[in-house]
């Protein structure tokens, strides 16, 4: 029997399983716990509250953030215009926060965006992977940061103390690994191999055949990885860290909005309990880690002396423009690409610049 037809062949309730948890996760979050932690009228009152001029501060900080989304996108993809980076991007971001394992899906939506505008597989994955190593040493170097921060004020504790340490070990394994990567095309080849028979184990116990070919693959990427961060990295990093600030500023804006102001959250110990909360978007429980993140927030928040119901408010307002505001624009941007045909071009015909190898 092949791969395809075991897929197939799945029994309903496996195949239903994972909407239902989050779908059960959603209904806890908003229907049990938001009501019991605080009044809902409260919330709201506190939304009400917000000024014209703190509305239009938030909206323009919502559009900036959108806005910073893309440029990883074009520091990474040699060739890609900011046209076609916003694109992509708003596109894929809608599709990770309405669908259960969206995530997967934007990675395909991404390879046949940029195939239809003549980019080769090898060019996406390129800018896939860096931009994905890049996301996660800032995700887990930002709580080391905010631990750091909140060390100057007041005493660490033994939980922050382990929290650090482990966000340090996990940014300095990332860092090895990379470093090991591109060390030279043997020992990326090695490390292919290495992942390759792990990748096998794993897919054996599916009953999936095993992989191939991931030490060439892996030395094939480190070849062009290097290239492109020997040229871009301080570009690259400079991206993804405005990224992350930017969606951290537009959650201390609506703190401060909603009347959570800095004697009872501090920026840094917003910045710490944020830093946290999106190191659980790395387990895809539920589309862009809905209700996840809005617990993890919310009782943070409150625990580190904010208000329950300005703090339900904050994250809320938050999430709205951070969450549901990409929705309908990525939905804008996906009828566009469909219908725009000036940009197409044919697979692997997109113009070459001195960071893409002719191999690629």
């Amino acid at each position: 029997m092949t791969a395809t037809g075991q897929r197939l062949r799945r029994p309903w309730w496996r195949r239903a399983l994972g909407p239902l948890l989050s779908v059960a996760l959603l209904v806890a979050v908003f229907a049990w716990f938001l009501p019991q932690f605080t009044s809902l009228s409260d919330v709201w009152a506190a939304v009400r509250g917000m000024t014209t001029v703190e509305v239009a501060v938030l909206l323009l900080a919502a559009a900036w953030n959108l806005a910073t989304y893309q440029f990883v996108m074009v520091a990474t993809m040699p060739g890609l215009s900011l046209r076609q980076a916003t694109v992509s991007s708003q596109t894929t971001t809608a599709v990770s926060n309405t669908v259960v394992g969206g995530a997967a899906l934007a990675l395909g939506l991404t390879y046949a965006m940029n195939s239809s505008w003549g980019f080769s597989r090898s060019r996406t994955s390129v800018s896939l992977l860096v931009s994905g190593l890049w996301n996660n040493f800032v995700k887990l170097g930002t709580p080391v940061l905010a631990l750091t921060l909140l060390a100057f004020s007041a005493p660490p504790t033994t939980g922050r103390l382990a929290a650090g340490l482990a966000g340090v070990a996990g940014l300095a394994a990332a860092v090895v690994v990379l470093g090991l990567l591109l060390r030279s095309r043997e020992t990326a080849a090695r490390i292919g191999a290495a992942a390759g028979r792990v990748a096998s184990a794993l897919l054996r116990l599916l009953h999936r055949p095993p992989v191939h070919g991931w030490d060439l693959a892996t030395s094939r990427f480190r070849d062009r990885t290097a290239l492109l961060l020997h040229a871009r990295w301080h570009w690259i990093t400079l991206a993804t860290v405005v990224s992350h600030l930017s969606l951290f500023l537009v959650l201390l804006l609506a703190l401060r909005s909603v009347g959570v102001d800095g004697s009872e959250v501090s920026w840094t110990e917003a910045l710490a309990v944020f830093a946290f909360a999106r190191l659980l978007t790395a387990v895809p429980f539920t589309p862009g880690g809905l209700g996840v993140v809005e617990l993890a927030l919310i009782t943070g928040l409150a625990a580190a002396g904010g208000a329950r119901a300005s703090v339900a408010a904050a994250v809320l307002v938050h999430r709205a423009l951070t969450y549901v505001l990409p929705i309908p624009l990525g939905l804008a941007t996906y009828v566009f690409w469909r219908r725009n045909r000036s940009w197409r071009r044919t697979p692997n015909s997109a113009p070459r610049t001195e960071l893409v190898p002719e191999t690629v």
